[in-house]
Formats: structure tokens, C-alpha cells, sequence
């Protein structure tokens, strides 16, 4: 009864990683940084991720624009999936 309740479990266990994956893949904040200029009003924060690049003003637009084509990743972003693919995580373009 012990051994079905452990793979019962690791089996949720598995669902609640394979749901944080694919949020994670899917989600536009794998590189933020933000530029605030001479006042608050102009503060912009910038995302990017495996899909999308966004641009959130301090007024509470959000500008987000699709990738036309992988090569158009940042560096760092494109170690970080590297990365992941090495230790077995497929990433789906």
C-alpha cells in the first residue's frame, strides 16, 4: 500500500513539473531589465523570451511584438535554451 501511495505522489509530483515547464517556456520574463529616466513617468521595463519581446510603461501599456525568427534572440537567452536542451529539456521552436 506504501509503494502505491510514493508512485501515486511522484506521478503529481511529475504533472505539477511538466505544468511548471511549459508555463515557464511559455512566459515572455526569461530577461527583464528596466530604464527609468529622469522622472518616474518614464520608467519602461523591458521582457524577453523564447516567443516575444514585451515593453511595460510606468503608465500601464503593454507592447508586446512576436519574433520573426529565431536568430533575433539575445545571446543570453539563447545560452539559457542551450542550456536547458543539454540537460535533456526540449524546448519546441
Amino acid at each position: 500500500m506504501a509503494n502505491s501511495g510514493i508512485q501515486l505522489l511522484g506521478f503529481f509530483l511529475s504533472l505539477i513539473g511538466i505544468v511548471g515547464l511549459i508555463i515557464g517556456t511559455i512566459l515572455p520574463q526569461w530577461k527583464m531589465s528596466a530604464y527609468i529616466g529622469d522622472n518616474i513617468i518614464t520608467a519602461v521595463a523591458m521582457y524577453q523570451g523564447l516567443w516575444m519581446s514585451c515593453a511595460f510603461q510606468s503608465t500601464g501599456q503593454l507592447q508586446c511584438k512576436i519574433y520573426d525568427s529565431i536568430l533575433q534572440l539575445d545571446r543570453e537567452v539563447v545560452t539559457t535554451v542551450t542550456k536547458l536542451e543539454d540537460t535533456g529539456i526540449p524546448i519546441i521552436y
